[in-house]
């Protein structure tokens, strides 16, 4: 009997450093943007129909799950956080607010745990090896039971996300890009799983969501630190601390690591270990627009920082300054009053309805 000779996995070479990382992820992208002779919509088409594997029955789960998502949202701030707000005595403004900021941290709490143990705690050497995304990728590939979860939960979740945004979180001046930033999740989610990238979206997810944890976790502090009309210095503190956190692993996580490892596996590792990989320039679109938009609100909070630093802002009331619409909309009510003194209440109550703020524009 003729002998086979065992295929030998990829050997993980050093990585290089940062520079040179991007210089070979973006160069490999220009170089199949110039390699590419025909990408138009019968390519595509044909390369759906052959590489694609997302059934019906997948599809009806994840929208199953992301009904259960926006009814179980509704139901633990009805009975759990409007309660606690209410009983903490929180200011209007804030206990409206706090129900989204309290389910927003449950949710990436558990999502970011659950990603840290497929990291860190099985045999997935991504995080620290991320060309090995690649390494034995075939079409229609069985995706591992322990992933395929964490897709289930992450796909409903954000098509949960863009119902909530339009209808359930409050409206803020950024929430237009918040509502494409769920679309393009949702679209990389969806597709990444179809196309069996879904070794690279745990990295991509993981690298995301600890930055929505710190955020979530900081404003229930800065909801919390004034309650039952008494300043309480801990929340405050706490709030501080976690803007500054939230500053630095934002940059790190997103902005450093992001490029670091996804966007060089997939722009540069992916062509070097399928040559053919399908819709290379579809799915790398996708991350830089990702990338854009991290890149944008981190300029907020880099001026949110700046004007700290400059004594214009005595203390942290929303980390990346989301209610500037608010604020403004405050002031020039105050120039119509002309004088004029309302009851606090009814100032407090006319942007309030149902227990949520409720001033929304698309």
């Amino acid at each position: 009997m003729q002998q086979t000779e065992p295929v030998a996995e990829p050997v993980a070479e050093p990585m290089p450093g940062y520079g040179q990382l991007l210089r070979l992820g973006y160069g490999s992208l220009a170089a199949a943007v110039r390699s590419c002779n025909d990408c138009g919509w019968e390519l595509a088409r044909t390369t759906w129909a052959e590489n694609a594997h997302l059934g019906w029955g997948e599809v009806l789960l994840c929208g199953l799950a992301a009904l259960g998502w926006t009814a179980l949202r509704r139901a633990a701030a009805r009975r759990l956080f409007r309660p606690f707000g209410e009983w903490c005595n929180l200011q209007p403004k804030d206990a409206a607010k706090m129900p989204e900021s309290a389910w927003k941290l449950l949710f990436y709490t558990l999502s970011w745990s659950y990603g840290t143990y497929l990291l860190f705690f099985t045999d997935y050497p991504f995080f620290y090896d991320p060309p090995s995304v690649f390494y034995g990728w075939k079409k229609g590939m069985d995706v591992p039971t322990d992933i395929a979860i964490a897709y289930l939960l992450q796909c409903s979740f954000y098509g949960h996300s863009i119902y909530a945004t339009v209808y359930m979180d409050t409206w803020r001046k950024d929430s237009v890009v918040m509502l494409l930033h769920h679309v393009v999740t949702l679209t990389l989610i969806a597709f990444s799983y179809a196309f069996r990238y879904h070794n690279v979206g745990i990295l991509v997810l993981f690298l995301h969501d600890v930055n929505d944890v710190q955020l979530e976790f900081t404003k229930l502090n800065v909801y919390f630190k004034h309650r039952g009309g008494v300043y309480h210095r801990l929340n405050d503190v706490i709030s501080n601390v976690g803007c500054l956190t939230f500053s630095i692993s934002w940059f790190w996580f997103r902005l450093y690591w992001f490029p670091l490892k996804v966007l060089y596996a997939t722009c540069h590792s992916s062509l070097q270990t399928v040559p053919n990989i399908p819709f290379y320039f579809f799915f790398n679109a996708l991350l830089l627009v990702l990338t854009l938009m991290n890149i944008y609100w981190f300029l907020y909070i880099v001026l949110f920082v700046a004007k700290v630093l400059m004594g214009q802002m005595q203390e942290v009331n929303d980390v990346r300054e989301y209610d500037v619409e608010d604020s403004k909309k405050t002031a020039v009510a105050k120039k119509k009053e002309g004088g004029l003194q309302l009851p606090s209440a009814l100032k407090e109550g006319m942007h309030l309805k149902n227990g949520l703020v409720k001033d929304k524009r698309l």
